[in-house]
């Protein structure tokens, strides 16, 4: 059984914005994973996220989808046993109209710096809770509610800066053939791909990560 996640077409936004505990293996002793079955090695040449030197894990992810709730303990778990010289990043995937304002609320929080504390609230809302969390508006009166000046979060989220950062990652996300969330992106160079559960999934990304590391 392969993972669970969300499958969409993509399509034509925004004129323009088109978007759907392991270790490190030891000399000698056979990978614990297969490229082409576990993970894929991407084509190059490869991009990653930030400029930043560290190896860094990336979280392709959307506040709309269910499985990404479900997956979010196992992502902080996943960072918290991170080494030193790797970083977790989360990439939020606008594959529909449905999805662009998550990603375009995504944005706007980690601009006012209240990503870290409203991450897991905002999924704690919509699927525990069952707010109605959909629109640009609904996503403005939860960040409001957790003290972020309603205005400001409109402002930036609706900014020409945030749409230019949601088409760069736009053309990314299709590099890396990411069809789907939640999907775990090593370095730019590999994607996690087919396991059978959420926890296997954050283990590919820690070994393979490591090995990364190693390798620098």
């Amino acid at each position: 059984m392969s993972k669970r996640i969300v499958r969409l077409h993509l399509f034509a936004l925004l004129g323009g914005l088109v978007l759907t505990s392991a270790c490190s293996a030891q000399p000698g002793t056979a990978a614990p994973y297969t490229d082409g079955v576990e993970y894929v090695t991407l084509p190059g040449p490869h991009q990653r996220y930030s400029s930043e030197g560290k190896v860094e894990v990336v979280e392709v992810f959307s506040y709309g989808c269910i499985h990404c709730a479900h997956f979010a303990p196992i992502a902080e778990q996943l960072r918290k046993e991170l080494p030193p010289g790797v970083k977790f990043k989360l990439m939020p995937a606008p594959f529909s109209d449905a999805w662009l304002p998550f990603a375009r609320a995504y944005y706007a929080a980690r601009q006012l710096g209240v990503l870290k504390r409203t991450h897991l609230a905002l999924f704690t809302a919509k699927f525990d809770q069952h707010y109605p969390i959909n629109t640009l508006d609904e996503l403005a009166d939860f960040y409001a509610r957790e003290g972020v000046n309603r205005a400001d979060f409109m402002r930036i989220a609706t900014s020409a800066q945030t749409t230019a950062k949601l088409k760069s990652d736009l053309a990314l996300i299709r590099k890396w053939q990411v069809d789907g969330t939640p999907t775990l992106v090593i370095d730019g160079k590999y994607r996690v791909a087919t396991v059978h559960t959420q926890e296997e999934m954050a283990a590919v990304a820690l070994w393979l990560a490591k090995r990364e590391l190693h390798g620098k």
